[in-house]
């Protein structure tokens, strides 16, 4: 996309960019440094970038590289919005060669659904099957 690129390489993420957004979502809210540092280690991650090097974009992708993954922390800064490039950012990152042939890919959303649809993501046939840990207040009560 003309005047962005966008890279796997985890020595180009602004960390500071990345953190100031995702403490502030609704998804991870309250997020310590020290935790999202450790994420982003132990994930494949795709950043989407001005020209200039300047970082306006962001997926995280955890995965064993061969059955599953799990979609997270994606983002678009607000200025960059509308130029597709969250499209560009989901295409690319379901063409990596770490992604391919995996068995199922999941992700949660509370107002995402049309883009993701768009690259075949669907609800879960049986949600009923479907089982998790969740402590929503985790970063709040760790003491990270």
């Amino acid at each position: 996309m003309q005047g962005y690129y966008i890279s796997s390489d985890k020595k180009d993420l602004n960390f500071e960019m990345i953190y100031a957004y995702l403490s502030t979502s609704y998804w991870a809210e309250g997020i310590p440094e020290s935790v999202l540092h450790k994420a982003i280690e132990h994930a494949l991650c795709f950043g989407v970038y001005l020209d200039s090097g300047e970082q306006v974009g962001f997926a995280r992708v955890i995965t064993d590289h061969a059955t599953f993954a799990y979609l997270a922390d994606v983002f678009i800064l607000e200025a960059h919005r509308g130029k597709g490039l969250s499209k560009w950012l989901m295409a690319t990152l379901l063409e990596d060669p770490n992604l391919q042939g995996l068995r199922r890919m999941l992700l949660a959303t509370k107002d995402a659904h049309g883009l993701y649809a768009q690259y075949g993501f669907v609800p879960v046939e049986h949600p009923e099957r479907l089982m998790h840990i969740w402590h929503p207040n985790i970063y709040s009560t760790c003491g990270h």
